[in-house]
């Protein structure tokens, strides 16, 4: 039923159907087990958004609880007491400023919100010449139109390129850390950022970015106070800003968001992933009051956002949410990332020496590794090694899944991992690209 029935995402289903497919069962903890009992490690937390482990007591208990009262109810022209709850919840741990939560139901609808948003935002202030976007190069933002048109990933892309809106597209600042690279990234980031904003800004809505750590592209992590000029030249030159919180939000790269690390304050944030704890789709758009007194006018004004899901704010996502964001709090996961990203850093040191690990990229427990053929040259393994796919492949028979990003392998442990089972993974991840890239290489 499964070859014959079931179309899966990104993913080649020639190739699928040629595999042994795996199907999981069940789970605890951090370990997820198939429909042969064999268990795995969740070594990229279901595809990054996994905090707590999985069949966790508290938050079964959560979506159990809201069941007996109701599972669904909509927000068009009322609202229900979970939505309203987390809503609250939400704007006390947001960026200062971001005082308003409009639900949806993925990170990807998060984003065509807050695109929409921007671009009525500047009609409704009587400005519609600004109706274009920032992006960055290689950024994705969600397989949704409006968010493929800021997304800038070819592969994932171009073949639907006539359906979108075109968008500017300025780098996101790249460099090997082993190069002393990074201050020149940044600058012609900035400098890039700084020219489209002095010749376009009539025209520009907002700069949309994964801030901190760019995902999809690779694990691509920011310099050093680069989002924080980011944020100061989009003031100056009033463009607004569009965080995508989906990837780098609740504690994956040591605070809470990963704006907070430069104490950046967004106009817009999109948040989605780990906001229920991995365990069902809820996303949610923060608005800053600026924006939504935009929208907040006479009904004959015509100013309304016209836009919604059938499942926006539903009490079953909320309730778990808020049940998720308790155990943050009781649990420390936040303050306990830090150490455990310490401790994977310290075990993935193992890797530096190794020929064909080009560069380990990580950010809090937000690690990407990349692989090449050769090190001292950077030359990249060729798109049909497979390389990342067959490392991967090799971390499932020693019990651990992940998904790579093309060459680069990526780990994204669960949050609440004990530093004994981030042992244990790091050392299935080590063990899996030496086998791959060096045929079994001792350690």
């Amino acid at each position: 039923m499964n070859k014959a029935n079931l179309w899966h995402p990104f993913t080649q289903m020639k190739d699928y159907n040629d595999s042994n497919p795996l199907i999981i069962e069940r789970g605890e903890g951090v370990r997820l087990f198939d429909v042969q009992g064999k268990a795995y490690y969740d070594g990229f937390s279901s595809v990054w958004l996994n905090v707590h482990g999985h069949n966790v007591p508290e938050l079964n208990e959560a979506i159990t609880d809201q069941l007996g009262r109701v599972a669904h109810s909509t927000l068009l022209g009322m609202a229900n007491v979970p939505a309203i709850e987390l809503a609250e919840k939400l704007t006390r741990i947001a960026p200062k400023g971001l005082s308003k939560v409009f639900y949806s139901d993925s990170g990807a609808t998060g984003v065509e919100i807050a695109i929409k948003m921007a671009f009525q935002y500047w009609k409704n202030k009587g400005n519609p010449a600004k109706n274009k976007f920032i992006t960055m190069n290689q950024a994705y933002h969600g397989d949704t139109i409006g968010a493929v048109s800021v997304g800038a990933i070819p592969l994932y892309h171009d073949v639907f390129r006539p359906m979108l809106f075109p968008s500017h597209v300025i780098p996101y600042p790249y460099a090997y850390r082993h190069d002393g690279g990074a201050a020149a990234a940044k600058e012609a980031t900035l400098s890039a950022l700084r020219d489209l904003l002095e010749t376009s800004c009539e025209e520009i809505a907002a700069l949309i970015v994964e801030p901190i750590v760019q995902g999809a592209g690779g694990i691509i992590v920011m310099p050093p106070g680069c989002l924080c000029e980011m944020a100061s030249l989009c003031r100056k030159y009033d463009v607004l800003l569009i965080a995508d919180e989906v990837a780098t939000g609740f504690g994956r790269t040591g605070e809470m968001f990963a704006c907070e690390l430069e104490d950046v304050s967004p106009d817009l944030m999109v948040i989605g992933k780990g906001l229920t704890g991995g365990y069902l789709p809820v996303a949610a758009t923060l608005a800053t009051d600026e924006v939504y007194s935009a929208f907040y006018a006479d009904y004959e004004e015509q100013k309304t956002f016209f836009h919604g899901h059938s499942f926006t704010g539903n009490p079953l996502g909320c309730a778990v949410a808020l049940a998720s964001l308790k155990l943050f709090e009781e649990r420390g996961i936040v303050e306990g990332v830090k150490k455990k990203a310490s401790f994977v850093e310290h075990k993935l040191e193992a890797l530096i020496e190794r020929p064909h690990a080009g560069e380990i990229r990580q950010k809090g427990l937000m690690i990407g590794i990349e692989l090449v053929r050769d090190k001292s040259s950077r030359e990249p393994y060729d798109w049909a090694d497979r390389i990342g796919v067959r490392t991967a492949m090799r971390a499932r028979e020693l019990g651990m899944l992940t998904r790579p990003l093309g060459n680069v392998v990526v780990f994204i442990p669960p949050l609440a991992s004990t530093e004994e089972e981030l042992d244990a993974m790091t050392d299935i991840l080590t063990k899996s690209i030496v086998d791959v890239t060096e045929g079994g290489a001792s350690l």
